[in-house]
Order: structure tokens, then sequence, then C-alpha cells
């Protein structure tokens, strides 16, 4: 076996008493994909901050090419050829793709001239590389969150590294923009080049990597090959247990209908005649490509586009949306996509998050009454089982299922009667995942209505009621759960299928 190109060794790291991690040794191949796996809180993305240099390790040393370094820092760590695309894209929204680009490579000296036209042609070709067609004078405020992933990927081939590091890279990417990201990792790993490969997609890691290392609780469990690791194995080791039911599915009689949409017609965000409906205790997944108009429908039903033409019943009852505000006061609760940016609001307390949709149930006469809102977010921290130090705790540290739970909690305290979840297990471990998956089958048989957009074909068809596949803005078809498979859902979300309606 060759010598480490990068070695973590006997690694320690506290933050205000919380040991994140505990003697972490980890060694990185020459031109090797290394997945790293662990639950939300077991300390990778604490090991990657050490090695990018954005904090310093309290205990231990790090190695590339069996040099030691100390106090490293984000540019010292792009200089030595180490960098990482991250789950959450960091681009400056008022610029455009190039210029953010631009930004991440070395610039020039004081007082010399920047050839824009360099940068442009130079962002270009790193956007064509990995197959994104993205201009790069758009701003990238413009773009979709798959679109921002793929330049986050554009800016770290930029830099040539010796030793990239991706968190989560798939997260929001469909599955062409993911074959593309696929291709790349095996053209640099021929190259030479050693990933360390983030996923909570299993698929992936059996697809790409090499060896596999496992961390629980700041600790590394085990390191091994992937060739000889088994999904239960991953699990088990990131868990310390086995899961019984990956996908919790309970039969639930469904009630009267919920949510009726009909000939739905947003043309600014490209949602054309979508007819579609949920009854109480009814999962409704809403499935197809990156593109399809899948979130575009679910934000111009909440009321964040103006609906042109259709007509939206809830519980019978005909409503007008034209701002989500309407739309919580029809029934209706909406968990975007980004929780980071549109989902939960990172510097506030755990409690604040939790009740921001209701504050008018919280407060009289414009006054806050504080004991209403620790009395209201205990109670839903309680009920959906997050993991918080104290109610009074920001939000930002939280692990990304706990976050999703707090976002989830906002919505369910305006007492809705449908749920609308966009990729609502986007970026979480297998274990949260679970967790979330009781959460959304409990809701149903309580009696709310469910619509769930998901590109995790699995979660999809584990537990969805029904499936409607949406295609260039349409409703292209509908599947009963015992009819739905991969290859059907598949054959819709391309167009492949006569347009349907979801009764």
């Amino acid at each position: 076996m060759p010598d480490p190109i990068l070695e973590v060794i006997n690694i320690h790291k506290s933050f205000g008493g919380v040991r994140a991690l505990n003697g972490v040794s980890i060694g990185l191949l020459p031109g090797e994909v290394h997945a790293l796996v662990g639950e939300n809180g077991a300390g990778k993305s604490t090991l990657i901050r050490i090695l990018t240099g954005a904090i310093q390790a309290d205990a231990g040393e790090v190695h590339l090419r069996g040099q030691p370094f100390e106090q490293i820092t984000p540019r010292k760590a792009r200089q030595l050829g180490i960098t990482a695309i991250y789950q959450e894209p960091a681009l400056f929204p008022d610029l455009t793709v190039g210029e953010n680009i631009f930004l991440s490579q070395d610039r020039p000296a004081v007082l010399q001239r920047v050839d824009w036209n360099a940068c442009e042609r130079h962002a270009r070709q790193l956007l064509d590389r990995i197959g994104a067609d993205i201009n790069p004078r758009t701003p990238a405020g413009r773009l979709t969150m798959p679109q921002q992933q793929l330049v986050e990927i554009a800016k770290a081939l930029g830099d040539n590294a010796s030793v990239i590091i991706m968190d989560e890279p798939t997260a929001s990417l469909g599955d062409r923009d993911a074959e593309n990201l696929f291709r790349i990792v095996s053209e640099l790993r021929a190259a030479g080049t050693t990933m360390v490969y983030i996923s909570h997609r299993f698929e992936e890691l059996y697809r790409l990597a090499d060896r596999v290392t496992v961390l629980r609780d700041g600790q590394v469990i085990e390191t091994r090959a992937m060739a000889e690791t088994t999904s239960a194995d991953l699990i088990r080791l990131m868990v310390g247990r086995e899961l019984a039911s990956t996908y919790p599915k309970h039969d639930v009689e469904l009630g009267s209908v919920a949510l009726d949409v009909r000939n739905l017609t947003c043309k600014r965000f490209g949602v054309m005649d979508v007819s579609l409906a949920v009854h109480h205790g009814e999962i409704v997944g809403l499935a197809g490509l990156v593109g399809s108009g899948r979130t575009q429908f679910a934000e111009a039903l909440f009321g964040l586009a103006p609906i042109d033409s259709g007509d939206v019943y809830v519980d019978g009852r005909s409503v007008l949306i034209h701002s989500p505000n309407d739309a919580v006061r029809a029934g209706l609760a909406y968990l975007p996509e980004d929780r980071r940016r549109h989902g939960v609001i990172l510097d506030m307390s755990v409690e604040a998050n939790t009740t921001l949709a209701c504050l008018r149930r919280i407060s009289r006469r414009g006054f806050m009454r504080f004991h209403a809102e620790r009395e209201s977010a205990m109670e839903f921290i309680k009920r959906l089982r997050i993991k918080s130090p104290s109610p009074e705790t920001a939000t930002k540290n939280l692990s990304g299922g706990n976050q999703q739970k707090v976002a989830l909690a906002r919505w369910l305290m305006t007492e809705p009667r449908v749920l609308i979840l966009d990729e609502p297990t986007q970026g979480i471990d297998v274990a949260a995942k679970a967790e979330i998956y009781e959460l959304i089958g409990e809701l149903a048989r309580r009696g709310l209505g469910v619509l769930m957009i998901s590109s995790d074909m699995p979660e999809v068809l584990g537990l969805s009621d029904r499936i409607a596949v949406m295609s260039k803005g349409r409703i292209s078809g509908e599947l009963k759960r015992d009819e739905a498979n991969p290859h059907a859902v598949l054959e819709l979300a391309l167009g492949h299928a006569a347009d349907g309606k979801l009764k």
C-alpha cells in the first residue's frame, strides 16, 4: 500500500466542553476516493473545517506528503492543494458566476488589471468540463440550488487541487447532473487526485469509493474496503444499532379531500395546467427530474409567485392565495428545499424559530409573551424529539436533521390541513432520515394531507400512497403505490407517457 498523501493523526477538537473529535486518525491514499460517513454530529464537518483551515485542532497532527504542517489557514490550504465543496453553496448572489469562480482563484497583484474576458473564458471552460449549461455572466443569485452546486464544483476544479473534499455534492443534483459529477470524479481519480466523498446515499459510495471510514461520536469506528462492506454494515457502524425499517409505512384510512388543485398555471414559474388532489391521511409523492417544475408548483401554490389561472380548494372551500400569509390562513404549510436559506434562521434560537410562524398566538397587544413562547416551543421539541442543549440554543449549532425538525415544528404549530415538503431529508444521515420518515407517517396517521417532493427514488416509492410525476411544468401522469417502480416513474418524468391528471 502506498504512503498516504494526506494523514490526520490523533486529532482532538472540543467546543465549549463538547468533544467533537476524539483521537481521529485517517490516512488518504493517492488517487483514491475515500468515503467518510457518519450521523450528523459524528464529527465529519469538524474534520473538514480543520483540513481546510477554517478552525484549528486542539491537539494532533496533519501531514501532507509526509510533512507536518500547523496553523493552516483557508488560503494556505488552497496553496497546499486542499479544497472543499460544501453541501450548502456559498456564492455571492450579486456577483456573476464568472466573478464567483474568479474570486476562488489566485488574484492578480495590487494595481494589476483584471482580464475579465479571460476570467469568463476560464469559467466557461470549467463549467463545460462538468457539463453545466450555465452562462458565466448570470448573477449567482438567479441560479437554482442544483446550479449553485455545479458552480461550487467548477470552483474546486479550478484550484487544481490534489485533495478534494466533497460534502454531499449530489444533494441538490438531478440524475443527469449527478452522472456528470460521477464522470468527473472518475477522471480526477484516474489523474491521481485524492477525494474525500461524504454522502448519505450509499449507492453513490458503492459506485465511487475505494475505502470508507465510519465516524461516530467524534471517533473513528472503522476503516475498510468499500467492496467488503454492506449497507447493513454501514448503518450498524454509524448508529451503533440496526434500523428495523428504513421506510416505516403504515396503512391509513384516507379521509376527505384536503387539497384540490385544478388547472393551476403560473407562467412566471413555468407551471402549466397542473391538477392534483391530496386526501387527509394521504402521502402523495411528487416526482420528476430537476427542472420539471415540482418546486415551482409548490412555491406558486404557497403564494410565492402569482397564479395566472386555476382554482385551489382546501377542505372543499375555494381559497384565493396571493401570498404566503393567505396560504397559511387557508391551512397550507410549506417546508422549502433549502432549509438553511429559507427553512430556518440559523442565528435565531430553537424556540424563536419554532414559534416564528405563530407570533400572534404567543403575543398580546403587540407584546411577546415569552413564557408562552417557551411552552409552545418545548411542546414541539419534545413531540418531534429535537436534540438541542436548550431552547435558547442557536439553530446553527444543531445537526442537519434537527434543523429540519425545527423547520417542521414551525409549520406544524400553525395547525395546517396540508403539509408540503420539498426534499425533506436532503443532506441528513440515515438515522435522522428514519426519524423524519416516522414523523411524516405519524402526521398522515393523524389526518394531515402530505404532498412530498423528492428526488430520492427509494424515498418516493417507500413513503407515498400515490405518486404524481411532473415533466416540463405539467403533471405527466400518476401511479398508485402498488404499480409504482423506478422504471415507471422515470418514463413519466421523461415525458414518454401521455399527460394525465391526479384525481
